[in-house]
């Protein structure tokens, strides 16, 4: 099966320090909702209340067959992790400027996964380094292949 979702600004806006799986809590037609593919998690984030871990901002398109039961798209949805694991999660975003970023959503064993990053945000001239980076070496890729071609 696969990615469901992924988040394209995740890499581009944070430093990932470290990358945790999580379960989700959805409802029946959230589940076909993604399997069809009817979503995004480009402006979600995850925040830790009452020894619990919450994904806001997650959107989950309804269902196109739902019927009135069908779910709130924006609903703020429980994660799942073993309390050790949400203690660590915690101590660590206590630090200055770490947040909890979904990087993606995808399946395993029929189960919807979460992948939770930490992040620390970047800042603009981090973004420029990383761009100047990127096409230094697409150009060099470049150079190399067609030194081959002409070989």
């Amino acid at each position: 099966m696969g990615d469901i979702l992924t988040n394209s600004k995740a890499r581009r806006d944070y430093f990932i320090l470290e990358t945790v799986e999580a379960g989700i809590v959805l409802k029946g037609t959230e589940v076909k909702s993604l399997r069809a593919g009817r979503g995004q998690i480009r402006d979600a984030f995850a925040k830790i209340e009452n020894g619990q871990i919450n994904l806001y901002n997650a959107h989950i398109d309804e269902y196109s067959f739902g019927n009135r039961l069908n779910h709130n798209p924006k609903a703020n949805r429980r994660l799942l992790l073993h309390k050790s694991e949400i203690r660590k999660l915690e101590l660590q975003v206590m630090a200055k400027g770490t947040a909890l970023i979904p990087l993606g959503m995808y399946w395993k064993k029929n189960r919807v996964k979460v992948r939770l990053g930490l992040g620390k945000g970047k800042a603009e001239y981090d973004k420029r380094n990383d761009i100047r980076k990127r096409d230094a070496e697409e150009e060099v890729r470049r150079a190399m292949s067609y030194r081959q071609k002409n070989r």
